[in-house]
């Protein structure tokens, strides 16, 4: 199996102003002429980690990678005016224009993938090539399956579950997310905080197959859990700023791209149902579903992203 990349640095950081509110922290690492790829976070707010750097093989790949609005080390932090699916399609064109980057392969996993899907449908023309893991296309299913009393995931991870919805009272269940969203915008800070908490243990911990019903999970981090909570909630509340059904609807716009898609048979922040619609609709993309869950760091999927981007890099030579 394909391992990660060894740990690299940046060799150029950006602060690039998108508007009047926000500036973007952007990164770029590996091969400054080698063959560009965006890296797209997932959340919405998770930020990025160092370990995003490392799919590519940094001798052949100009890697770009960026928190997007509200998140990671981009401002103002957790900021919600004008931040939607189409402002951040609209902030990846314009790091792509200002690095003097024509084409690129985009990488996006868990929200990530539906921003690349989003990104690559609204300018075909600057995509390369996809590279997908743990599909999300912000369908309401999706929403309900991991947020909500009668969604499914609670039954999977029920220790977990437990404290997600005991964080609620039980008069108000009936919209975990609407009662999260009073608490996250909260004008006392700690029950701004407490919420922000609750909800990011019980996604960070539900991402790996060997799963811990105690562990912390991947956002104990306050600040990385404030974003990631506010963020998730926002785009939950608006439906992912999407028309029902629109990443599948509009699949003939990038038909023609190479694509792979990498997905968790045991994936339950994402289920596996995602994937395979996503497949059907588009069955010239490659699809790899391996025994794993959610995370990207899981071997399995690792594997099969490592070895996708090598591909391409073969393949763009």
């Amino acid at each position: 199996m394909r391992d990660f990349y060894p740990a690299i640095d940046p060799y150029q950081t950006h602060r690039l102003a998108v508007d009047a509110i926000h500036t973007l922290h952007v990164e770029e690492c590996g091969n400054p002429d080698g063959l560009p790829v965006v890296f797209l976070h997932g959340g919405p707010g998770a930020g990025l980690s160092a370990y995003h750097r490392r799919f590519f093989d940094p001798a052949r790949y100009r890697i770009v990678l960026f928190d997007q609005r509200g998140a990671g080390q981009s401002t103002p932090f957790a900021e919600l005016t004008d931040n939607t699916t189409w402002h951040l399609v609209a902030d990846i064109e314009t790091i792509r224009e200002h690095l003097g980057i024509e084409r690129w392969v985009v990488f996006g996993g868990s929200w990530g993938s539906t921003l690349a899907l989003a990104y690559a449908q609204t300018h075909p023309e600057r995509v390369l090539g996809l590279v997908l893991r743990g599909i999300f296309l912000g369908r309401e299913p999706e929403l309900r399956w991991f947020n909500e009393v009668d969604g499914g995931a609670s039954q999977i991870f029920p220790e977990r579950w437990a404290r997600f919805r005991d964080f609620i009272p039980e008069a108000e269940r009936d919209s975990m997310l609407e009662a999260y969203w009073r608490r996250l915008t909260s004008n006392d800070e700690a029950t701004r905080l407490a919420a922000a908490q609750a909800w990011s243990a019980w996604e960070g911990g539900s991402t790996t197959l060997l799963h811990d019903p105690h562990g912390g999970g991947d956002f104990e981090d306050p600040h990385k859990a404030v974003s990631l909570a506010i963020m998730e909630a926002h785009y939950f509340r608006h439906r992912i700023f999407l028309e029902p059904n629109q990443l599948l609807r509009d699949i003939e716009r990038i038909r023609h791209i190479p694509a792979t898609i990498v997905h968790g048979r045991y994936d339950i922040i994402c289920p596996m149902t995602s994937a395979y619609d996503l497949s059907q609709a588009w069955p010239e993309a490659e699809l790899h579903v391996v025994l794993a869950g959610h995370s990207a760091a899981d071997p399995a999927i690792v594997d099969q992203l490592v070895q996708a981007m090598d591909r391409l890099a073969d393949r763009y030579a």
